[in-house]
């Protein structure tokens, strides 16, 4: 299962689902079936990542982000 902080920096996917405690939380910003995502920025050593998503740029810890499934993007 492909998570969505697995995605490298310039790599792009579809959210499948999210889960865990968040799930709620990121379906709001934009991490809903079938959204396509593309990982922006991830900073060495911090944990932080920036995604777009929906035409807006959400930054994320790694371990939330590791709450949203992803699938491989037709434009990847």
């Amino acid at each position: 299962m492909k998570r969505l902080a697995d995605i490298p920096v310039g790599g792009v996917g579809v959210v499948r689902y999210a889960e865990g405690g968040l799930s709620g939380r990121l379906y709001d910003l934009g991490f809903n079936r079938g959204a396509e995502v593309k990982c922006l920025f991830a900073a060495p050593g911090r944990g932080m990542r920036a995604y777009l998503a929906r035409g807006a740029v959400i930054a994320l810890r790694e371990r939330d982000a590791r709450g949203v499934v992803m699938e491989d993007s037709e434009h990847a």
